[in-house]
């Protein structure tokens, strides 16, 4: 696991941009940017929720605070592999994220209530609360093609482009595969700019002197709008 961070607390900016821009924008920021640990992988997320879908549809009404839980690996894993389960939380603008490290098996008989890892420590019993309090269960796999960088003078500054985003509701164990039906049109991607305190001065004149401009952009919420909100309203319906 080498020097993985398990703990994040900082801003995320996102910006929904077309592959020409965004070639555009990696002529300009070669300069400044080196590859990080995880430069090239496919990162696939299982993200989890409530039967009626409570963490994703309050997310979507852009509450002060709100958070999710996933599990996450950077490529797909073996049941032995590395996966990181994720708890993710946003106050006031802040993102917040605490992870912990499990083998792909482990993380699932955690998730499903048969079996709790060995480890202890105080994410993990913040997950215990988390699963407490809110009866979920897979709700969706996303996947994209990464590619990550690091700010050459700063390595907590971090950019990130995701393409080919893709999604499935079925079949929703990390260990099978990364198919699924695309998120967004063809050619879009996304970029991500993550950095503790205050993005840098040259990175801002960048972004205005190029005209990119974030967006509000969520992986699931979008899943959610486009493939599942109908068929939880067909269920909610046929039970009136």
């Amino acid at each position: 696991m080498g020097n993985t961070k398990l703990t994040f607390e900082r801003y995320e900016k996102k910006y929904l941009l077309s592959r020409e821009k965004v070639e555009a924008l990696r002529r300009e920021l070669d300069a400044y940017l080196v590859p990080d640990e995880y430069f090239q992988s496919t990162v696939c997320s299982i993200y989890y929720d409530t039967d009626d879908f409570r963490l994703i549809r309050h997310s979507l009404d852009a509450p002060v605070y709100k958070e999710k839980l996933r599990l996450r690996s950077y490529n797909v894993p073996k049941e032995d592999g590395l996966v990181f389960l994720e708890l993710k939380k946003k106050y006031k603008g802040v993102v917040y994220k605490r992870r912990v490290p499990l083998r792909a098996a482990e993380a699932e008989d955690y998730l499903s209530g048969r079996s709790h890892p060995e480890k202890d420590g105080q994410v993990l019993r913040e997950m215990d609360w988390f699963l407490k309090m809110n009866p979920v269960k897979p709700r969706a796999f996303i996947a994209c093609d990464r590619s990550a960088y690091v700010a050459k003078d700063d390595r907590e500054l971090r950019i990130t482009f995701d393409e080919n985003m893709r999604w499935r509701e079925s079949d929703l164990t990390i260990t099978h595969g990364s198919e699924g039906k695309p998120l967004v049109e063809p050619g879009q991607v996304l970029m991500e700019i993550k950095f503790p305190e205050a993005a840098p001065l040259w990175l801002a004149e960048l972004l205005s002197r190029m005209t990119v401009f974030p967006t509000s952009f969520s992986k699931y919420g979008t899943g959610y709008k486009n493939y599942l909100i109908q068929d939880y309203l067909n269920g909610v319906n046929c039970c009136v």
